[in-house]
């Protein structure tokens, strides 16, 4: 604007529905202030429409990941090398919290250490590395960021290692997690209340699990999952979290199947593509949303063991994806490792 600070005042206006754009916020304030210097003396306000946001936009950041596993003569997992490859949202929004180079928000829920900072898994050798790939959009904190990518992989590797090995996915989880007993409550509970190990009581349906940390929060759901030629049901999602604390029970509960509703979007809808260095997705007719319809029944399980205080919004994001695509491979047999789904012709229904 050409002031002095001290002529400047500033508002930050982070309200709902923002979820991390209004941080980034160096292109709008900056188009503002190029506006009212062309007005002196006139208050402007600037608005956006919606075509103008969405194609102009800091994105969920895109990446991709190639594991490898090795297992032992009898089948004990030895060792895991996760190579993701993609975008940092550190290095195009603060550079400077860079550390040597590498984004700690990329490595969301691989962070090794203690109890709380794993996992979940005890892999006597493990690698986890970072390539990173920069396109030209910018990349932003959509909310769950990275742990929504990585919890995918994680959960849906240890699906494959469990069928590699011919054993049932919760017992192969189970004989990992004995040093980690946090990560294990949630999975049992979910497990049990979903009645893992028995016959859907929804017809056709298959279950699938997913267990994560992130937030500060142990997270696992299990899902009911029947697919019918491209049409996909997901009947019911069972959700146990441990937040440490819970002060409102039933904030919680909506909390938590209001992610999955962030969750389940972008597994089947999500996703921006670029034509001719243009976003596509201008408005809601191409960039859809979940229907009240497709939503599933959501049971969930508050189960605080107190000593920390954990997240509740964010945290059980990054389960629905991976529970509902290990019970679609369960139900059909195909493992789906590119997403959104409707890119495969899979919708909900």
């Amino acid at each position: 604007a050409g002031l002095p600070v001290q002529k400047c005042e500033v508002y930050k206006t982070f309200l709902g529905g923002g979820f991390g754009r209004r941080g980034a916020g160096q292109d709008y304030i900056r188009q503002a202030v190029l506006i009212a210097k062309q007005m002196p003396g006139t208050p402007i306000k600037m608005v956006w429409t919606r075509e103008e946001d969405m194609t102009h936009d800091w994105y969920h950041p895109v990446t991709q990941c190639k594991i490898t596993a090795g297992l032992d003569k009898d089948n004990n997992l030895t060792a895991i090398h996760y190579r993701i490859s993609g975008q940092s949202i550190i290095a195009g929004v603060m550079p400077a919290r860079l550390q040597e180079g590498r984004d700690p928000a990329t490595f969301s829920g691989f962070y090794p250490g203690g109890e709380e900072s794993a996992y979940g898994y005890s892999v006597p050798n493990i690698l986890v590395d970072h390539s990173m790939r920069n396109p030209h959009l910018h990349p932003g904190f959509w909310r769950g960021v990275n742990i929504n990518h990585n919890a995918i992989y994680i959960e849906s590797f240890m699906d494959e290692l469990a069928k590699e090995v011919g054993m049932d996915a919760l017992e192969f989880r189970r004989k990992l997690m004995g040093k980690h007993p946090k990560h294990l409550a949630v999975l049992n509970a979910a497990a049990e209340k979903g009645g893992w190990g028995k016959p859907s009581e929804f017809p056709g349906a298959h279950k699938g699990l997913a267990q994560a940390h992130a937030f500060g929060s142990y997270v696992a759901a299990c899902a009911d999952v029947s697919v019918d030629g491209n049409k996909v049901k997901i009947h019911r999602i069972v959700a146990a979290t441990d937040p440490g604390y819970a002060a409102n029970p039933a904030q919680i509960e909506r909390q938590v199947a209001g992610s999955f509703v962030y969750g389940l979007t972008a597994l089947f809808l999500g996703g921006i593509t670029v034509k001719d260095g243009k976003v596509e997705q201008e408005n809601f007719d191409s960039y859809d949303m979940m229907r009240i319809k497709e939503m599933p029944k959501v049971e969930t399980i508050v189960m605080p063991s107190g000593g920390f205080w954990g997240g509740v919004g964010e945290p059980t994001i990054c389960v629905a994806a991976p529970a509902v695509l290990n019970a679609i491979t369960n139900a059909t047999g195909k493992r789906y490792r590119t997403f959104p789904l409707r890119d495969h012709g899979l919708y909900m229904v």
